[in-house]
């Protein structure tokens, strides 16, 4: 695995660069998401260590969830709303129900990934991340549809 990670962290930025390219700006999510990649491809590199390569997700994962919550407890708003809400019009309700689910699902991938990784080989791990993360994030999202239509504001 250590062999994949300078290929992976190289695609990473150049898929930024391209990024910016063609939009001219980068949402933050995705510099996120590059930055914690080349950090801890990084560390797994010059430690030679993968465990930092496995806790990526957990970290992404929590830091997702903290930043929801501190828009929740602190700002008094869903960042979650300002993220989407030119996307998906919805009650201020709604935005609080489908901010607090994905803070719980953030969490919950995250205790998901130490799980695999701390008990399970590093194939299957691998398996985990490529096929495991996906699927369940989408049906998750499916599931969120009822919260949407429940709240949606329509033009009337």
């Amino acid at each position: 695995m250590i062999e994949a990670i300078l290929p992976l962290i190289v695609a990473t930025v150049i898929s930024i660069i391209i990024m910016y390219c063609f939009e001219k700006k980068i949402s933050p999510m995705p510099i996120i998401g590059a930055v914690l990649v080349s950090v801890f491809g990084g560390l797994t590199i010059y430690f030679d260590n993968k465990v930092f390569f496995y806790m990526k997700p957990t970290i992404i994962n929590i830091l997702f969830a903290l930043i929801l919550m501190y828009g929740k407890f602190f700002l008094k708003k869903s960042l979650l709303q300002l993220l989407l809400e030119n996307s998906i019009k919805l009650k201020d309700e709604g935005w609080k129900i489908l901010t607090d689910r994905w803070i719980y699902f953030f969490v919950f991938l995250a205790f998901l990934n130490e799980m695999v990784w701390r008990t399970q080989s590093e194939e299957i791990w691998v398996q985990f991340k490529v096929f495991g993360i996906l699927p369940i994030t989408f049906i998750f999202t499916i599931f969120q549809i009822r919260i949407i239509e429940k709240f949606r504001i329509t033009n009337v």
